[in-house]
């Protein structure tokens, strides 16, 4: 077919085969008959030489478009799959039907530089066994080290390779092998072969198989990053949800020993250590002291001090000086000599860039603290530092408030006497003379003066008592309008010199209530007495009793002051008083013991309050069963 002549279709080249066998068996017959015309003949062969070169054309045209068929199915299929052997077996499996190739082999380089075997397969698309493994190493060995594809259409005759001893024993023929290249590194080779026929690789089939080459290096590097990135993630998430786990753990307690338990508990299972001892810096000594101690191994008992003469020693002083891990074989001292002792791994605890503790590791089994569990531990270790640091102070503030209650009952205890006392000596002063209106007034203002003292320290004592659990709660069955009228009586001085209008209403036939008499009488004392202080003169203050269920209701209501939001979120803290206008004495302890006087009897409480319009106080107590 001359330049410039249009392509046939190919239903014109059907027609022309047909025209060219007609042809042929005209000629045929003309040559039997003896009546060959020369320039007939020569102009017919010609033609049917020019049919041939169309066809030829037209195949190796067609050969160039399953070529890039399959390389498009190679793209497809890279771009639907991530797992690495589906990949690879896929791409093998195009690379063998279009080559025609017998075998085909793919093989990837290990870290030492070793070809192995990663995909295997046949023209049936079926994965060959270890034992069939039968190539050319020189062939793919002189790849990796040029970096060029090679072919060969019989190696037997071939003198790069005839007389090697892989191309003689497993008598290969057609051989092709191209390099497996990404990011400019060969990372591997594709490799085909044919055993029984010569001559049936060509340059046109290896620059194919060059171009595959290029695509599975694309799926191979896709599909290792794809597969690391995933273990990695999978191993991170496992790490986090350990570490939440910890933490869970951690932060459920401040108990101290609690807490270095649950540390050196975890840290011995992530890195399969046989004991593990927690060191804490004993700031009066400056030595790291034993506080913990969990496992078989007796290199650090609970209780002991590493100093100068243990063996740990100088490793201890290393992650101190550095503030990071050591992992390394110690040895230790016996009465005849040195000799080697287990895998010790220190992990420093830090707080505030300064070690605080030292967690201590011991394994005998050398697959003890493998390198990904190492950073665990030191992840535990931050955090145990943090739930440390968290019950060293919770003990020093439980010790400060012991240290507290303490003074609080001492001193509430000596002061009874002195009030005594004084009071006594306040009542004996009129039967000793004659004792004038002012007089009289200031020994009034001396028993006054006691009493509060009395209150102060009878609040203070309970106080202490609460906070130390030691006030004693003694339920019994009460009498409700027994209670309210010794609370009524202990307020009706102060209420009809205000003015006060006080209503009581109790319902009839109310059931005992099981509380603590003394104390439910406190809480009533202490209620109305709130109400009447905060309450402006010729007030109204209610006390209600009544049956809710299973519990009865005591409602002390008023008609005073009242308070604000914020006021009544303060209300109950020891100390605290709310600003108003009336200006009541008082120590705002009242109140934190009636909350939790309250509690203790299993009671509920509910406060309503409105600037100005006056406060309602409402809690409930069991009725006796």
């Amino acid at each position: 077919m001359t330049t410039g002549t249009p392509r046939r279709t190919g239903r014109e080249l059907d027609t022309a085969l047909v025209g060219a066998r007609q042809t042929l068996q005209l000629l045929r017959s003309q040559v039997q008959a003896g009546r060959v015309e020369q320039s007939y003949f020569d102009s017919r062969l010609a033609s049917i030489d020019q049919l041939m070169a169309e066809l030829d054309s037209d195949r190796k045209q067609s050969g160039q478009q399953e070529r890039l068929a399959a390389l498009y199915e190679v793209s497809r299929v890279i771009g639907s799959s991530l797992d690495l052997q589906t990949v690879l077996d896929q791409v093998m499996d195009a690379i063998i039907q279009l080559t025609m190739a017998e075998r085909g082999f793919l093989m990837l380089l290990d870290d030492d530089g070793h070809l192995n075997v990663r995909v295997a397969r046949n023209f049936d698309q079926a994965t060959l066994s270890s034992d069939t493994f039968s190539v050319s190493r020189t062939i793919t060995r002189r790849v990796v080290d040029s970096g060029t594809a090679i072919v060969t259409t019989n190696a037997q005759e071939d003198p790069r390779f005839a007389g090697t001893q892989s191309v003689v024993a497993n008598a290969l023929r057609s051989i092709m092998a191209s390099p497996l290249r990404t990011r400019g590194q060969i990372i591997g080779v594709v490799y085909v072969d044919n055993r029984m026929r010569t001559g049936l690789f060509s340059e046109k089939d290896l620059e194919a198989l060059d171009a595959f080459a290029g695509q599975a290096a694309v799926a191979i590097e896709n599909a290792r990053l794809f597969s690391a990135t995933d273990k990695a993630l999978a191993a991170r998430v496992e790490e986090l949800t350990l570490l939440q786990w910890i933490d869970r753990q951690l932060n459920e307690t401040l108990d101290m020993t609690k807490t270095m338990s649950i540390t050196l508990e975890w840290s011995m299972r992530v890195c399969k250590a046989q004991s593990a001892s927690l060191s804490l810096l004993n700031t009066e000594s400056g030595l790291m002291q034993v506080v913990s101690h969990l496992g078989t191994s007796d290199l650090l008992p609970q209780g002991t001090s590493i100093d100068a003469k243990s063996s740990l020693y100088p490793i201890v002083m290393r992650v101190i000086k550095t503030q990071e891990s050591v992992l390394q074989a110690a040895t230790v001292n016996t009465d005849s000599a040195a000799t080697s002792a287990p895998i010790i791994f220190c992990v420093p605890i830090r707080r505030e860039n300064q070690v605080i503790g030292v967690i201590t590791l011991v394994a005998t089994d050398p697959q003890a603290f493998p390198p990904e569990a190492q950073p665990l531990v030191v992840r535990v270790a931050d955090r145990a530092a943090i739930a440390i640091e968290n019950g060293r102070l919770y003990d020093a503030v439980r010790a400060a408030n012991d240290a507290k209650s303490e003074f609080v009952s001492i001193v509430a205890h000596e002061l009874k006497v002195p009030m005594t006392s004084i009071s006594g000596y306040a009542d004996l002063l009129p039967l000793v003379g004659t004792v004038t209106d002012r007089q009289a007034q200031f020994i009034t203002t001396i028993k006054n003066a006691v009493n509060r003292m009395k209150v102060l320290v009878s609040d203070l004592s309970d106080i202490s008592r609460i906070e130390t659990g030691n006030l004693r709660i003694e339920p019994a069955d009460v009498n409700v309008k027994q209670a309210i009228d010794l609370a009524v009586e202990g307020t009706s001085t102060e209420i009809e010199r205000r003015g006060h209008i006080l209503n009581v209403t109790i319902e009839p036939n109310l059931p005992l209530v099981h509380a603590d008499e003394e104390r439910l009488t406190q809480v009533l004392l202490n209620l109305i007495s709130n109400a009447y202080k905060y309450t402006p003169d010729k007030g109204t203050i209610n006390v209600t009793a009544k049956r809710t269920s299973d519990r009865i209701a005591f409602t002390v209501a008023d008609s005073g002051v009242g308070m604000t939001p914020e006021q009544l979120a303060n209300l109950g803290v020891k100390f605290w008083r709310g600003e108003n206008a009336l200006n009541q004495p008082g120590t705002g302890l009242g109140f934190a013991i009636t909350r939790n006087l309250i509690e203790l009897m299993n009671g509920q409480l509910d406060i309503q309050s409105t600037p100005g319009k006056g406060s309602t106080f409402t809690f409930t107590l069991p009725v006796t069963a």
